[in-house]
């Protein structure tokens, strides 16, 4: 009896044994698993706040996603913003007791046991459940061969899917798996694969649509809709199927979706591509610079430009001038943050389509016309072979290739054989992009028959920029001809010299002999007699300075600077925001100084705004990922002049509209009729290479510049060459289309306001009789100062 007892014992405590000891084991190694000791565990912190390379997105002022900036393309959507649809489909798919399980489906990993491993079913799908899958894609998997290391990488998703689920809501859980997932072709995340594949933010997305991301989610390589559109057809309709077997459609809605096509609205991913894409450049390299070192500067101006800018402007260098709370800079590329700028998306599109249309359905054409036949094409025909020949070498010397070829220690002769070897390309055409072969060397001279442009256009009471164009087409034009470029300014730098004059007392009516006049530098005696005295019968007459103006005339222009001299004329240019270097030089009243399209549109937006000069800027605030706000800018200000010398200067200036270089904005002999208050100036530089236009409306600032990358190319004669033909119609497009949209508050009936004690001249004689001698009386010699 006691024998068979014991035998009884032993057999119990062995029962006991074979059920307790796994259990224990089991136990300690999935104790050993979390905290660590058999491999990576996250820690609480990085389970709560799981280090996700999120992408910075660049919003307009009307809260439209202009781009982002990304070393993954990922935008962080919650949980309420995604479709219904995505939801179903993916428990449907992916995890039919998602919500009844915490972490592990053990029911799910039966069905694999049986169906998949022992009856080899291999449609029978996965054990994992989208915890799972999140818990992989956060820590992704090591690549282990050894079976045991497999196995141990298996029980670790489990533990992080289990203290996943206790760290987060089922409905958190799920909008990170959907922000996690690399949907490809630089869609990552739920946010972007809706606008990459389909054009619309994910809670937009239709039943088919959503089935078609959840499906992918299966494989992606496989089911890549762009290369696999008949696999990654049929795995939508896979998807759709679950839906229908889940009860999440019904059999009518099955049946007419899955034979639908994918209809996909595949929107590129490049920052080349999209809208506003030179202005996004901008605010990329902007908030990216670096404290200027003196060592890395060729010329001390530069570097001196860009100190001052560091030291005065909040947004240049900002994310190396602020700091997250862990002491690090902020990265653009992986921090989420929210940049809100000033833009507004629909005048930006306007401004990109009249640069559009203008160039590409006439400016180009009649230059290209204008150049068939000569030699020297693009560039002037005054040009000789040896010349044309310096600009191309020069250009080539300036090139990517060039640098590289360079880097590769090649002699002269075999670049330049490089150079002329027929080579398969892609060049732009305004009919779009074009496969040819040519010549490194022909396709630089093909690219500077190219005429550019640039626009911009502020509100002058706030400084918010809302329109930013830098040029044609940012991938093959990189230059940004907004901020970056300086070009002669032509005639639209005289309104600085004629507001002086308003300043000091003189009226817009004070007669002025339109003779030539002869200026000498009393430093280094050198003369100056500009050319300009108009039409032959505006010549040796006395002429108003609102005459002179209306019709740019360089002798008028003359008279006025050997009042004033060039020192002045440069201090207020300085008090209405420009920071460029200007030559203390005479002929910088016919606008030889080099200027920005940026600071030129700045300092006219102080006519529309009584005389105070309000700095242009191009962002009102950046939030973090979560939405605190990080940083406010607000526009630096001053009174240039007084409100009464700004309003002079704009009654000035809409006789330039009314009866000057600009009236073909409202004349009937031309389309754009704008009967509206404008103020503008024309303005044109030697040669016709620069081609300006500035205009001002009572709530809107714009200007704009057109030419081509070398001074050398350009049209022959002014006719088509001025500012009135290459600039103004751009801005008489932009301006119609936005008075036509009823929506952004700027209409034709706004106006100037004027001042509260206003009394103006307008009844003067522009234009009167005057003698010979008269006339000869006012020949300047500067000798006599």
């Amino acid at each position: 009896m006691e024998k068979t007892t014991t035998v009884y014992f032993k057999r119990q405590i062995l029962s006991w044994a074979i059920i307790i000891l796994p259990l224990l084991f089991l136990s300690l190694l999935f104790y050993q698993i979390s905290v660590g000791h058999l491999g990576f565990m996250p820690s609480f912190e990085e389970l709560e706040n799981p280090n996700i390379n999120l992408a910075t997105e660049v919003y307009s002022e009307d809260n439209v996603i202009l781009g982002t900036y990304f070393r993954d393309n990922r935008s962080r959507t919650e949980f309420a913003e995604l479709s219904p649809y995505l939801v179903d489909a993916l428990v449907a798919t992916e995890d039919e007791r998602f919500y009844s399980h915490s972490g592990i489906d053990f029911r799910g990993l039966a069905r694999v046991a049986i169906k998949t491993v022992l009856s080899g079913d291999e449609n029978a799908g996965g054990g994992s459940t989208i915890t799972q899958q999140l818990a992989k894609n956060l820590f992704p998997r090591e690549n282990f061969s050894n079976p045991v290391q497999i196995v141990l990488r298996k029980f670790r998703e489990w533990v992080i899917a289990i203290k996943l689920e206790r760290s987060y809501t089922k409905e958190e859980i799920i909008a990170m798996y959907f922000n996690q997932f690399d949907f490809l072709n630089l869609a990552v995340g739920i946010k972007s694969a809706s606008k990459v594949y389909f054009g619309c933010n994910p809670n937009e997305l239709k039943i088919e649509q959503a089935a078609m991301l959840v499906g992918m989610a299966k494989n992606p390589s496989l089911f890549n809709p762009l290369r696999r559109p008949e696999e990654t057809e049929g795995r939508r309709n896979v998807v759709l199927a679950q839906m229908l077997r889940n009860q999440k459609i019904d059999r009518a809605t099955f049946d007419s979706l899955k034979n639908i096509p994918l209809e996909l609205n595949y929107q590129k991913v490049h920052h080349a591509e999209g809208s506003a894409t030179y202005f996004r450049e901008y605010l990329r390299t902007t908030l990216n610079k670096t404290k200027p070192n003196r060592k890395e500067y060729s010329l001390f101006s530069s570097y001196k430009e860009d100190s001052i800018e560091w030291a005065t402007n909040p947004l240049y260098g900002w994310c190396n001038k602020n700091f997250k709370p862990n002491g690090e800079s902020y990265d653009i590329y992986k921090d989420g943050l929210r940049i809100y700028t000033t833009l507004n998306s629909k005048m930006q599109t306007y401004a990109e389509e009249a640069v559009r249309e203008h160039l590409s359905l006439d400016l180009q054409l009649a230059f290209d016309k204008e150049k068939t036949y000569q030699k020297t094409a693009p560039f002037s025909a005054e040009l000789t072979d040896e010349q044309v020949a310096q600009i191309l070498t020069l250009a080539m010397k300036r090139s990517e290739r060039y640098r590289v070829l360079r880097l590769q220690n090649l002699s002269m002769d075999s670049i330049e054989e490089n150079f002329n070897t027929p080579t398969p390309m892609t060049v732009f055409s305004w009919q779009g992009e074009k496969d040819t072969v040519l010549t490194p060397m022909d396709s630089i001279r093909y690219y500077k028959h190219f005429l550019l442009s640039g626009v911009m256009a502020m509100d002058p009471h706030t400084g918010n920029v809302k329109a930013y164009v830098g040029g044609i087409n940012y991938k093959h034009f990189q230059y940004d001809h907004v901020t970056q470029a300086k070009r002669q300014i032509g005639s639209t730098f005289k309104p600085f010299l004629y507001t002086l004059a308003m300043r000091d007392g003189y009226s817009p009516c004070y007669p002025v002999p339109n003779v030539p006049v002869t200026i000498t530098d009393p430093t280094t005696g050198v003369t100056w007699t500009p050319k300009g005295g108009g039409r032959a019968e505006y010549e040796r007459k006395m002429v108003s300075l609102r005459f002179g103006l209306r019709q740019s005339l360089n002798n008028v222009t003359a008279w006025l600077m050997n009042q004033f001299r060039p020192k002045a004329v440069i201090e207020m240019a300085r008090n209405m925001g420009v920071r460029s270097e200007i030559p203390e030089v005479f002929s910088i009243a016919l606008g030889t100084a080099d200027l920005s399209l940026y600071e030129m549109v700045g300092a006219y937006g102080t006519y529309a705004n009584k005389g105070v000069y309000t700095q242009p800027i191009f962002v009102s605030r950046i939030e973090d990922k979560n939405g605190n706000l990080l940083a406010t800018f607000t526009p630096k200000r001053n009174e240039a002049i007084n409100e009464k010398t700004a309003f002079l200067m704009l009654e000035m200036l809409q006789g330039v509209v009314k009866k000057g270089t600009a009236v073909r904005l409202w004349s009937e002999n031309y389309p754009y009729q704008i009967h509206a208050e404008i103020a503008a100036k024309t303005g044109t530089t030697q040669n016709q290479s620069d081609g300006w236009f500035m205009g001002i409306t009572p709530n809107l600032v714009a200007g704009v510049w057109t030419g081509a990358e070398d001074r050398a190319t350009h049209f022959d004669g002014i006719s088509l060459g001025q500012g009135a033909n290459m600039a103004l119609p751009i801005w008489a497009i932009f301006m119609n289309k936005i008075y036509e949209d009823g929506t952004l508050g700027i209409t034709k009936e706004d106006r100037f306001e004027k001042p509260a004690d206003y009394t103006g001249e307008s009844d003067c004689i522009d234009i009167s009789d005057t003698s010979e001698s008269e006339s000869n009386s006012h020949v300047i010699d500067d000798e006599i100062y």
